[in-house]
């Protein structure tokens, strides 16, 4: 049985890094990985298929900087041949960006079973190209690999046929597992000059939050009121540090004091950042899973989540009004001692990664 995993931007690298690595165990298996380039910069794919220990992807579509458009046409024109080359029984697509949706849509045209993994989450809110990516995939896809309770009751609500979903847990978390000593014996902390529980990281890059000005005065606003309990380490997504340049405030930014901008982070660098964090506050998906997996408290800068169960189960706290008064009196909650308290979700054990492997080959 051959599978073709599809990767193109950060989070893909850390859920196709296990399943890769467990099929590789199993000799019925030949098992292949497509970048599509979707995301370009070093900073965000090629350092993480050195830090997973990825093998260099056996096809790069190069598809680069464009529109989610332009990029869509693109991926699917050169993804549409490497199905052609490769013949294989299975496409599996991680997640929610325009690669998943892209070649699922050709796996599809052209016969080939897909397999969608992190399926049935939903945020309700269309607004987001993400959640498109996710309705439409789920749509098409032959079997459905499910992270939480709230994925199952939306594929059943959406009419999806029971057969088709399983519940097999969260195969970021198998990657947080297994690097979680090889990231704690980096230096990073002390490299940046901070220690343990003395600072909050801050991740921001979703266009509700980046894209315009007001959504950025109500991020520095954030990050200053922030700043004036704690360090602030900011990692700037390649997108943020486009929108503040082009709406000029990011020497703004640069300004405020007691924050340390920095470039985008290593899987390992950022994942022992998280853990040592006083509190996370982000607008990410994967790293309000992290956070719930490592007790650390998150604060989500979203009007809703496709990941409920972190806030229900989990350290995370939805804060739907996006107003940085909410954050601060948030922020102070968790410094005086009032955390949310938090569990580890079902399945989040580290082994999901085997359980898609077993299905996958009763599907050969």
């Amino acid at each position: 049985m051959k599978i073709l995993s599809v990767v193109g931007a950060r989070p893909n690298f850390m859920k196709v890094a296990p399943l890769h690595r467990v099929f590789l165990e199993h000799p019925s298996i030949k098992s292949k990985i497509v970048h599509t380039g979707q995301h370009y910069d070093v900073q965000l794919s090629d350092i993480f298929v050195r830090q997973l220990n990825l093998p260099q992807p056996d096809h790069c579509l190069n598809v680069g900087a464009g529109t989610p458009t332009q990029q869509m046409a693109d991926i699917m024109l050169k993804f549409e041949g490497i199905l052609h080359t490769e013949q294989p029984d299975w496409v599996l697509v991680v997640g929610d960006v325009t690669s998943t949706l892209a070649c699922a849509l050709v796996a599809v045209q052209l016969g080939v079973r897909v397999a969608h993994v992190e399926a049935g989450l939903r945020s309700g809110d269309r607004g987001m190209p993400e959640e498109i990516n996710r309705i439409l995939t789920d749509s098409i896809a032959d079997l459905l690999f499910v992270t939480e309770q709230a994925g199952l009751d939306n594929l059943r609500r959406e009419g999806v046929a029971d057969g088709k979903v399983h519940f097999v847990g969260n195969v970021m978390i198998d990657s947080l597992v297994q690097y979680r000593q090889k990231a704690n014996e980096l230096d990073t902390l002390d490299s940046l000059g901070i220690s343990s529980q003395s600072y909050v990281l801050v991740t921001m890059h979703r266009p509700a939050n980046v894209d315009t000005e007001s959504g950025l005065e109500r991020l520095l606003q954030l990050v200053d009121d922030t700043a004036k309990y704690k360090t602030v380490l900011f990692p700037l997504h390649p997108r943020t540090r486009v929108k503040l340049k082009e709406f000029g405030l990011m020497q703004r930014l640069s300004a405020i004091n007691n924050v340390q901008l920095l470039e985008p982070q290593g899987y390992l660098e950022f994942l022992n950042l998280m853990e040592h964090a006083a509190i996370v506050i982000t607008d990410s998906g994967g790293v309000q899973e992290e956070t719930t997996y490592l007790n650390v408290p998150c604060l989500t800068f979203r009007t809703s989540t496709e990941r409920p169960v972190t806030v229900k189960l989990g350290t995370n706290q939805l804060l739907a009004d996006l107003n940085p008064e909410t954050v601060q009196q948030k922020v102070l909650e968790i410094l005086d001692g009032q955390p949310k308290t938090g569990q580890v979700p079902p399945l989040w054990d580290g082994q999901t990664a085997t359980r898609i492997a077993e299905i996958l080959l009763r599907h050969p």
